[in-house]
C-alpha cells in the first residue's frame, strides 16, 4: 500500500478456541477505537461478503475432505480481503475480524492435521501482502471453554470436536503466537471482564 503509515488503516484479528469468549470482547475493543476518533469496520471469517456468508454455512456444517475445508475457507477469505479488508484499510479505517488465517492453520492445521506447508502456500496465494497488524488470540483451558459454550443452541460441526481436537487447536494457537514477533498477543480469557478490558487496552494504548 502507497500510504503513510498515519493515514493507512490498521488490520485487527480475533482469535482462539470456540468457547475463549472472544467475541465477547470485539465490541469493546470497536467502543475503544470509536472513542480515540477511528473509523472501524467489524467482519468475520468465515464470511464477511455475500458470497462468504453462504461459504461459511458449508464449512461449518457439512461434512467434507480435510482439503476442501481448507480451500473453501481460504476461497472465503480471498474474496473477503478483495471486497472489504483491502478497501477498508485503503481508505483509513480499522478493520476488525473475528478470525483470519491463524484459524485455518489452528483449526485445519493443527485440529485436523492438514500439512503446514499447504497452509503456507494457500496464505501466499491468497493475501500474499496482507497480514494482521495485531492479533488478539483469547486463551482458556479447554474445560472453561466447553462450559462457556450455550447448551441452549446447536452447535456447528466444530463446536462438536472431541477435546483433543481442541487441545491440538490449542497448542497451535500458541505456538504461532510464540513465533509471532509480538503480533499476537495473548490474552488470559479466564480473567474477569475489567481485568481483560484493561489487557486489550495495554495491547492497543500505542494507537489510543
Amino acid at each position: 500500500m502507497n500510504q503513510t503509515d498515519a493515514t493507512r488503516g490498521r488490520f485487527i484479528t480475533f482469535e482462539g478456541i470456540d468457547g475463549a469468549g472472544k467475541s465477547t470482547h470485539i465490541g469493546y475493543v470497536t467502543s475503544l477505537l470509536k472513542g480515540a476518533g477511528k473509523r472501524v469496520v467489524s467482519t468475520r471469517e468465515p464470511g464477511g461478503t455475500p458470497l462468504g456468508e453462504k461459504l461459511r454455512d458449508l464449512v461449518l456444517h457439512e461434512k467434507m475432505h480435510l482439503e476442501t475445508e481448507a480451500l473453501i475457507m481460504f476461497a472465503s477469505r480471498r474474496e473477503h480481503v478483495a471486497q472489504v479488508v483491502e478497501p477498508a484499510i485503503a481508505r483509513g479505517d480499522w478493520v476488525l475480524s473475528d478470525r483470519f488465517t491463524d484459524a485455518s492453520f489452528a483449526y485445519q492445521g493443527g485440529g485436523r492435521g492438514l500439512d503446514r506447508a499447504k497452509l503456507e502456500a494457500l496464505e501466499q496465494w491468497v493475501h500474499p501482502h496482507l497480514q494482521p497488524d495485531l492479533t488478539l488470540l483469547f486463551d482458556v483451558p479447554l474445560d472453561v471453554a466447553k462450559a462457556r459454550l450455550s447448551a441452549s443452541r446447536t452447535l456447528d460441526k466444530f463446536e462438536m470436536e472431541q477435546a483433543d481436537f481442541f487441545a491440538r487447536v490449542r497448542g497451535e494457537y500458541l505456538r504461532r503466537a510464540a513465533a509471532s514477533n509480538g503480533r499476537i498477543v495473548v490474552i488470559d480469557s479466564t480473567k474477569t471482564i475489567a481485568e481483560v478490558r484493561a489487557a486489550l487496552q495495554a495491547a492497543l494504548e500505542t494507537w489510543l
